[in-house]
């Protein structure tokens, strides 16, 4: 039974409604709301109280994107969680492309490195129980209706995936949209690695569909947010996505539904919304163990 969950990016959007909806399961005791910002933090804690009814919401301030911060975070936790919900992510801010001290974009720090090290590190602190979630993207393998193409690699070997980390695979480039695709990529075959590696808890990589109600395009210039915005309205309209409340109920099931194969990547069978299936059905390289060790090996060399 999971009684206790951790929730990075937990202050606004699909964080914060699965904190919500988690919280109408009454087994739940302690939530753990990992946010950057004290005072965003705050306000979320406050208005999830409100709203539930319990005052089960407990504040671990966390930048994902900071190593130290995560870190740090995880020695100030002071019990072990059963479950862990990687919701953090984005487009990267307006400097997505710039190198960090660790020496990998912005943008791949904050969707995949910072999990990684949380994940790792909670794991030798015998701090993850039982399930570990992380949010994928239909970006993964390619979603027409948003203009991304299906990742390509000429060998998927390790360097080639170091160099999505640091981005010299893309070059000079001002569209975060064009690394989010092969990053959540690298996010799916490094969960699969994982489950690999750690066969005691379920590692599960659970997309929550193309959601309104989110924060993944603030960071982007005003005139691709409005496009952004925009677009997702108009398909909000002709049913191509759906509410955040959905999202997150994607999160959930990926927490309770034992059915769910761990190391596998779920998301969408059909465009960006509907049933969730095996997404190494629609790309084979997904379930390539080759692959997916190399992934896990090019993380590897920023994490240490």
């Amino acid at each position: 039974m999971i009684r206790s969950v951790l929730i990075t990016g937990a202050n606004a959007g699909l964080g914060k409604e699965a904190a919500k909806q988690l919280a109408a399961h009454a087994e739940i005791d302690m939530i753990y709301l990992a946010c950057r910002n004290p005072e965003k933090a705050l306000a979320a804690q406050k208005e999830l109280e409100g709203e539930t009814g319990r005052s089960i919401f407990k504040i671990l301030i966390m930048d994902v994107s900071n190593l130290h911060s995560v870190r740090t975070a995880v020695q100030n936790l002071a019990k072990p969680v059963d479950a862990l919900v990687m919701n953090a992510g984005g487009t990267g801010g307006r400097n997505f492309n710039r190198l960090n001290e660790q020496g990998v974009t912005e943008i791949f720090a904050v969707n995949l490195l910072g999990h990684a090290v949380l994940t790792e590190e909670l794991i030798k602190a015998q701090k993850l129980i039982k399930v570990a979630m992380y949010a994928g993207s239909e970006a993964a393998r390619g979603v027409q209706e948003m203009g991304m193409k299906q990742p390509e690699f000429i060998d998927s070997s390790v360097e080639e995936f170091i160099s999505v980390c640091d981005g010299s695979l893309f070059g000079d480039i001002t569209d975060a949209t064009i690394p989010y695709g092969p990053i959540k990529y690298m996010g799916a075959m490094w969960m699969s690695a994982m489950a690999r590696r750690y066969p005691e808890v379920r590692f599960i990589t659970m997309s929550p569909g193309a959601t309104t109600g989110t924060e993944g395009f603030n960071s982007l210039s005003f005139v691709k947010q409005y496009v952004m915005k925009t677009m997702m309205k108009v398909m909000l309209w002709l049913g191509k996505v759906h509410q955040v409340e959905t999202g997150a109920q994607r999160y959930l099931r990926s927490l309770f539904d034992t059915s769910l194969v761990s190391g596998t990547f779920y998301a969408s069978q059909k465009g960006l919304t509907g049933p969730i299936s095996d997404q190494s059905k629609l790309f084979n390289d997904l379930a390539n163990h080759k692959y997916q060790d190399n992934v896990y090996l090019a993380i590897k060399k920023f994490a240490d």
